[in-house]
């Protein structure tokens, strides 16, 4: 009878063990297969560009990272499953794992939010390595990302190392496009529509020439009068330019506004410049 029970009792642990490891091999192969999905959607979207090449790395490695933690995470939780079975209390492990896990998680709060907030920037898509961000005060090119930390290179020629979990609001200067505004001064004893003839003239020239239509999305365009102040009338004219284009264009703005009165023998106060990047190609 004892031989028949320690029979029993064997092949259940038998019969157990066999459902944990067929149950924790069905989820490493589901992992596997969203691992490949995500490889060949990867794959379908492949573009030439450098941008597009730099996010199919991430979303790669991205993949890669999910896949092991994936893996890891079903090994601990089959080893634990299976252990009861083969008269293993696991009650003093899980404790001792959930004090672990207290303690890391009071000491390493700070790595753990650098980790979250990286994975959802990588997630997101809210810049690649090549793009020119604004962070707070600080604005450089995108030299690195990982997970823990971003590392940018300022204007100044320094890399600047920013914990991820520092990152709040993130202003990229890289995507869709740029958009620049110049506001011409001319003195109120002056013509105002004198102006606004050679102002249009200007910016028609300027939208022509093939050296900059490249840079050029939308505009030059002139909006009109702006203000009225007793030392002149404010003009402004918008532009839509290439991302990171905007500088050049306006000094090139600035440069034929500034001859083409001269030849029209129309005086300038001033020619100042306000700028705002965005995404939205319907918004002024």
């Amino acid at each position: 009878m004892s031989d028949l029970r320690a029979q029993i009792t064997e092949n259940a642990i038998i019969l157990n063990t066999v459902k944990v490891a067929v149950i924790a091999l069905l989820a490493l192969v589901l992992i596997r297969i969203m691992k490949a999905v995500t490889a060949r959607l990867v794959e379908m979207a492949n573009s030439p560009s450098r941008v597009a090449q730099m996010r199919e790395q991430q979303t790669r490695a991205m993949a890669n990272l999910l896949y092991s933690a994936g893996t890891m995470l079903v090994i601990i939780a089959a080893l634990l499953m299976a252990l009861p079975y083969f008269g293993f209390d696991i009650t003093p492990l899980a404790a001792a794992a959930g004090l672990a896990s207290l303690a890391l998680g009071f000491g390493g709060q700070y790595l753990v939010r650098d980790l979250i907030n990286g994975f959802l920037i990588v997630f997101e898509d809210q810049y690649v390595v090549g793009d020119t961000i604004k962070i707070d005060d600080e604005t450089g090119r995108v030299e690195q990302v990982s997970l823990r930390r971003t590392v940018l290179r300022n204007f100044r020629g320094a890399m600047v190392s920013i914990p991820n979990g520092q990152i709040g609001r993130v202003a990229n200067l890289s995507r869709d496009w740029s958009q620049t505004w110049v506001d011409v001064t001319v003195p109120s004893e002056e013509s105002a529509a004198a102006a606004l003839r050679a102002l249009e003239k200007i910016t028609t020239d300027f939208r022509s020439d093939p050296d900059w239509s490249a840079a050029l999305i939308e505009g030059p365009r002139v909006l009109g009068i702006d203000s009225m102040a007793p030392s002149g009338i404010t003009i402004r004219i918008q532009i839509r330019t290439a991302p990171l284009r905007q500088e050049d264009v306006a000094r090139e703005l600035r440069r034929r506004l500034k001859a083409g009165f001269e030849q029209e023998h129309i005086p300038l106060n001033s020619v100042q410049r306000v700028e705002l990047v965005g995404a939205n190609r319907n918004g002024l």
